[in-house]
C-alpha cells in the first residue's frame, strides 16, 4: 500500500475525531465557533496539550480577558496585552478581512498573516520575548531559515477547511493555497515516510511538503495534516 492510501485509510478510520480522550486545542475552538478565541486558542497550542486546555479554560474567552493568568513563555503582562489587543481588533474588524487584505493580492496565506501580525502591533505596540513568542515577528520575504509559522497555518486551517474537523468561518480563501501546519513531528514523519527530503525545519519545508501533498489531493493538501500529526503525536506505525 502506498503512502497516500495508509493516509486516506487513516483519514477513513475517523483520525480527524476529537474529544476528551483524544484531545486537541481544536476543542475550545469548536466550543466557542468565533474566529478571535479561535486565534487564542492556536496561538497558545504549544507544550502540552492538557495544560495548553486547563490554560485556555481558565481565560474568560467570551470577553478577552485573561483572568490574571499566565502560560509557560507569556507573563500575566503578555497574557493581558495579547487579549486587549484582539479585543481593540474585534471591535473594528473581522480577521478574516484582514487577512484577505494581503491574501488577495499573491494568494500566498503567509502576506494574509502578515497583515494581521502587522495590524496587531499596530493596534497596540506591546513586545517583550513571550509576546514576540506568541505571536511571531512579521513574515519577511523569504522562506528559507524562516519560522514555519505552525500555529498560524493551524488557526488558517481551522478556518478555511469545513469538516467534521475544521470550522470553515472564513470566505474568500481556498484550501489549496493553505501550507501545512508544519510542526517538528509531523516534520520528522514526514522526513521517515520520504514525503520531504529538506531536512531543515523551515517555511520552505512546510511549503515543499504542501507541494507534495498537493499530488495527493491538489484541491485540499492539508486534509492529510491531521492524519500525519496524529502519527507523530501517536506513534501510529505506517
Amino acid at each position: 500500500m502506498d503512502i497516500k492510501s495508509k493516509l486516506d485509510k487513516l483519514i477513513e478510520e475517523n483520525i480527524y475525531e476529537v474529544n476528551e480522550e483524544k484531545l486537541d486545542p481544536i476543542l475550545i475552538a469548536k466550543k466557542y465557533n468565533d474566529e478571535y478565541i479561535s486565534l487564542v486558542a492556536a496561538l497558545f497550542a504549544y507544550g502540552n496539550v492538557k495544560a495548553i486546555l486547563k490554560f485556555l479554560n481558565s481565560l474568560d474567552l467570551e470577553n478577552l480577558n485573561s483572568n490574571g493568568a499566565y502560560y509557560r513563555f507569556q507573563t500575566k503582562k503578555d497574557v493581558e496585552e495579547f487579549l486587549y489587543t484582539l479585543k481593540k481588533m474585534k471591535e473594528k474588524y473581522s480577521l478574516n478581512e484582514i487577512f484577505l487584505k494581503g491574501y488577495e493580492k499573491t494568494k500566498n496565506p503567509i502576506d494574509g498573516i502578515r497583515e494581521i501580525i502587522k495590524t496587531m502591533y499596530e493596534i497596540n505596540p506591546y513586545n517583550s520575548d513571550g509576546y514576540q513568542f506568541l505571536i511571531g515577528k512579521i513574515p519577511p520575504k523569504k522562506t528559507k531559515g524562516v519560522s514555519p509559522y505552525k500555529r498560524w497555518n493551524m488557526f488558517l486551517r481551522w478556518m478555511v477547511r469545513d469538516d467534521s474537523l475544521d470550522l470553515g468561518l472564513w470566505r474568500g480563501v481556498e484550501k489549496s493555497d493553505l501550507i501545512i501546519p508544519l510542526d517538528t513531528h509531523t516534520h520528522k514523519v514526514s522526513l521517515k515516510l520520504g514525503l520531504l527530503k529538506r531536512k531543515t525545519y523551515d517555511l520552505q519545508s512546510a511549503m515543499e511538503l504542501t507541494e507534495k501533498l498537493k499530488e495527493f489531493d491538489p484541491k485540499d493538501p492539508l486534509k492529510y495534516d491531521f492524519a500525519l500529526y496524529r502519527i507523530g503525536q501517536m506513534d501510529i506505525k505506517i
